[in-house]
């Protein structure tokens, strides 16, 4: 009876004994640890929710763009059906006289409308690389706090998160590449070279 009594117990002494090791066990022991890993956590939630609110910018960003180079292309398509209707009634010596006017007017309209689509795009970017430091912190930390939970009162506080330098030396470098300052204006450079086309072809409409 007594055997079978130790028989019963022993597995339950041997959970006990494991969860005392149990690296969470150790870290709600230890104050410092303990306290370490609520300041992560609490970091981690503000990285979280500073990242959401990013991504919400940014989407909200890339609708004001898209709606603004969308009024560009209609405002130029109802403006040139305007230009080539009314070119219809006159002669081609009065359509032709003030042919700068109309020229001048979708150019000026043209570069307020740009500059506003590029001040988004400025926008975006600029957000859009704090959005990826900020993920680079988050993973850094999301590490820190798994190898904290894993190693338990043996972590070592001194230790903080940190992104790679790899990662920050390439951030740098790619900013100086000329086919990423291309590419992230693509917009505005088509926007632009649209513009350009729209003066002449006002005095082709009129006086061609």
């Amino acid at each position: 009876m007594a055997e079978s009594h130790l028989i019963e117990i022993q597995p339950q002494q041997t959970l006990f004994s494991a969860m005392q090791q149990h690296p969470l066990t150790e870290i709600s022991a230890s104050p410092g640890h303990l306290l370490l890993l609520k300041l992560w956590q609490r970091e981690e939630e503000l990285l979280t929710n500073r990242i959401g609110a990013k991504e919400t910018k940014l989407d909200a960003i890339k609708r004001e763009a898209f709606k603004l180079c969308s009024f560009f292309f209609f405002f130029h398509g109802i403006f040139l059906t305007l230009l080539f209707t009314s070119s219809l009634g006159q002669t081609e010596r009065q359509a032709c006289r003030g042919w700068w006017v109309p020229g001048f007017i979708s150019l000026v309209t043209s570069l307020v409308l740009i500059f506003s689509v590029q001040l988004r795009i400025c926008s975006y970017w600029r957000i859009y690389e704090k959005l990826q430091r900020e993920r680079g912190e988050g993973r850094a930390l999301s590490r820190c706090v798994q190898e904290l939970r894993m190693k338990g009162a043996s972590y070592d506080l001194s230790k903080e998160p940190q992104v790679s330098k790899r990662m920050k030396s390439s951030s740098v470098k790619v900013n100086w590449r000329p086919m990423k300052w291309l590419s992230r204006n693509a917009v505005t450079i088509c926007l632009l070279c649209f513009s350009g086309l729209v003066f002449p072809a006002c005095k082709f409409i009129l006086c061609g």
